[in-house]
C-alpha cells in the first residue's frame, strides 16, 4: 500500500458494480471477529466466579488464561498458512467450532490443566484460527488495494463492536443464569459467524480500476522462504516487536480491568461497563486508524498510539480511583486498545504483498500474544502476591514508551520480493 501524496484525492468508495461484493466481504469479516472476540474479551468477568467455583487460586486461573493469549498467537501463523494455501473458509469453520466446543465445557473443568485445555488451547485456539491473521489477509485480497486500510480498520471495528455488545450481555447473563450457564449460551453464540466461513471461502478479488491500479506486488515465493526473508528484516522485527507491547497491554486489561475495578471497592458493573466502554471506543478508534493509515505514516501512528497509551496510565495511576475515573480511562484505553491492528497488518501488506500475508501477520500475531501471556499471566502473580497492580502499571508504562521509539527507525517504503 503504497503512500498517498498529499494532494492525491482518495476514494473511500468501491468501483461502480462491485460495491456489494466488498461489503459482503467487509460484514462476513467484521461479523466473525466480532463474535470470537467479543466471547474471549468478556472472560475476564469469570476470573473470579471461576475461582469461587473451583478454589484454585488467581494465579492458577490467570495461567489458564495467559495459555490462552499464547495459544490464540502460537495458532495464527499456521492458521495463516492454512488460509493462504486451502482458503480461508474451511479454516474458520473449524476455529469457530472450536471456539464454541472450548467456551460450553469450560464449567465442567475444576483444575487448573481442565481449564488450559478448554481455555487456554481449544477456545483460544479456534479464536486464532478465525482471528485477524485469517480475516485480514482475506480482506486485503479480496478487496481493491485502494481500501485496505480502510477495510482493515473496519474488520477490526467489527472485533470492538462485538466486545461492546457481547460484555453487557455477558453481565446479564452472569447475573440471570450463573456463570457456567452463561459461559454456554456465550459458546453457542460464536456459531452465529458460521455463514461467514462460507462467504469467504475463496472469492475473487474485486476489480480495482485501471487508474487505482499500483505497482505490482511482489513476486510470489513460498511460505518459508517468506518467513526467513522476513525474520531477516530489521523493520519487521522491529515491527514484531512494538505488537508484542501491545499483547501485553491489551491481555492484562482485558483480563484483569474487571479486578483492578474490584480491587477499588466499586460495583462490578463498572467492570462490565468498563469492558464495554473500551470495546465503544475501540471502534471509534479503529475506525480512524483505518482511515489514517492512508494518509500518513503508519509508523508514525504507531509511535503515536503507544506514546498515547504511556501518557494515559500513568495519568491514571495517579488520578482518584472513582466510577468516573475508571470509565473515563476505559474510554481512552480503548481509542488506543486495537488501533495497532490496521497499520501494523498495513506494514506487513506493504512491506511483502499479500501473497504470504495470513503467514507473515500471524507471525507478528504470535509475537503480540506472547506478550499477552506476560500480561495475563503477571497480572494475577502480582496481585496475588502484592495485594494491587502497581508493579504491573509501571512495566506497562516502560512497554509502550519503549514501543513508542522503536517502531521510528522502521523502513516504510517498500521491501521488494523477500528473498529466499
Amino acid at each position: 500500500m503504497p503512500e498517498q501524496h498529499p494532494t492525491q484525492t482518495i476514494q473511500t468508495t468501491p468501483p461502480a458494480g462491485r460495491h456489494w461484493a466488498v461489503w459482503v466481504v467487509l460484514l462476513a469479516a467484521a461479523g466473525s471477529f466480532a463474535l470470537t472476540m467479543g466471547v474471549r474479551q468478556s472472560m475476564g468477568l469469570f476470573l473470579s466466579p471461576i475461582n469461587s467455583a473451583t478454589h484454585l487460586g488467581l494465579a492458577s486461573i490467570s495461567l489458564a488464561f495467559a495459555c490462552g493469549q499464547l495459544c490464540w498467537g502460537l495458532t495464527q501463523p499456521f492458521a495463516g498458512a492454512m488460509a493462504d494455501r486451502l482458503g480461508a473458509g474451511r479454516v474458520l469453520l473449524a476455529g469457530l467450532l472450536l471456539v464454541a466446543l472450548g467456551t460450553c465445557i469450560t464449567p465442567y473443568m475444576t483444575s487448573t490443566a481442565g481449564l488450559i485445555l478448554a481455555i487456554g488451547v481449544l477456545s483460544a485456539g479456534g479464536a486464532g484460527m478465525a482471528g485477524p491473521a485469517v480475516l485480514m489477509a482475506t480482506t486485503a485480497r479480496l478487496i481493491p488495494a485502494a481500501w485496505r486500510g480502510l477495510a482493515t480498520g473496519i474488520v477490526n471495528a467489527g472485533g470492538s463492536a462485538g466486545q461492546f455488545l457481547m460484555a453487557p450481555i455477558a453481565g446479564a447473563l452472569l447475573v440471570g443464569l450463573g456463570w457456567a450457564q452463561a459461559m454456554q449460551v456465550l459458546g453457542l453464540l460464536v456459531l452465529l459467524a458460521l455463514p461467514a466461513a462460507y462467504v469467504l471461502r475463496g472469492l475473487g478479488p474485486v476489480a480495482t480500476p485501471a487508474s487505482l491500479q499500483q505497482a505490482p506486488a511482489p513476486a510470489k515465493v513460498g511460505a518459508r522462504a517468506a518467513i526467513r526473508g522476513a525474520l531477516r528484516n530489521p523493520s519487521f522485527l522491529m515491527l514484531a516487536a512494538g505488537f508484542f507491547v501491545c499483547g501485553f497491554h491489551v491481555a492484562f486489561l482485558g483480563t484483569h480491568l474487571p479486578g483492578v475495578i474490584a480491587a477499588c471497592g466499586l460495583p462490578v458493573q463498572y467492570g462490565a461497563w468498563s469492558l464495554a466502554i473500551l470495546g465503544l471506543f475501540n471502534i471509534v478508534g479503529s475506525l480512524a486508524m483505518g482511515w489514517a493509515v492512508g494518509r500518513w505514516r503508519m509508523k508514525s501512528l504507531l509511535s503515536a498510539v503507544y506514546a498515547a497509551r504511556a501518557i494515559s496510565v500513568l495519568v491514571f495511576v495517579l488520578a482518584p480511583k472513582t466510577g468516573p475515573v475508571m470509565l473515563t480511562f476505559a474510554a481512552v484505553m480503548g481509542l488506543t486498545f486495537l488501533s495497532t491492528v490496521p497499520p501494523t497488518a498495513g506494514l506487513v501488506a506493504k512491506f511483502f504483498g499479500t501473497a504470504n500475508m495470513a503467514t507473515l501477520f500471524g507471525i507478528v500475531m504470535l509475537t503480540h500474544q506472547v506478550g499477552g501471556f506476560l500480561g495475563a499471566w503477571l497480572g494475577g502473580k502480582v496481585f496475588e502476591a502484592t495485594g494491587n497492580f502497581d508493579l504491573i502499571w509501571g512495566i506497562d508504562i516502560a512497554l509502550a514508551v519503549g514501543a513508542a521509539l522503536i517502531h521510528l527507525p522502521i523502513r516504510e517504503a517498500r521491501l521488494g520480493v523477500v528473498a529466499g
